[in-house]
């Protein structure tokens, strides 16, 4: 029976490698499907993490701001939340 087997094939390091290539490809734990999901998601996490650092910054920008002069408190408060003394208008332009 053996005989009839292509000599690759009757060769025992060239089956033990295949059986070895087939099981690290699809039936091991970290085979390339899971390693590609994996770093799929760690590039998104990477990107979220930078976007969560520039909004980092601008709050640290923002909290300067609110922790300086009374002067640059009250500018912050009419720009971002469009306060204003009780004898004044505010009108507000949006543009086109």
């Amino acid at each position: 029976m053996l005989k009839k087997l292509p000599k690759a094939l009757r060769n025992f390091y060239i089956v033990t490698g295949g059986i070895f290539l087939v099981w690290m490809l699809v039936l091991d734990s970290n085979d390339f499907v899971s390693r590609y999901k994996l770093s799929a998601k760690l590039s998104s996490l990477e990107s979220e993490k930078e976007y969560y650092a520039e909004k980092i910054k601008e709050v640290q920008k923002d909290h300067e701001e609110l922790m300086g002069t009374r002067e640059l408190l009250e500018k912050f408060a009419r720009e971002k939340y469009l306060m204003k003394k009780s004898t004044e208008d505010i009108f507000v332009v949006v543009e086109e």
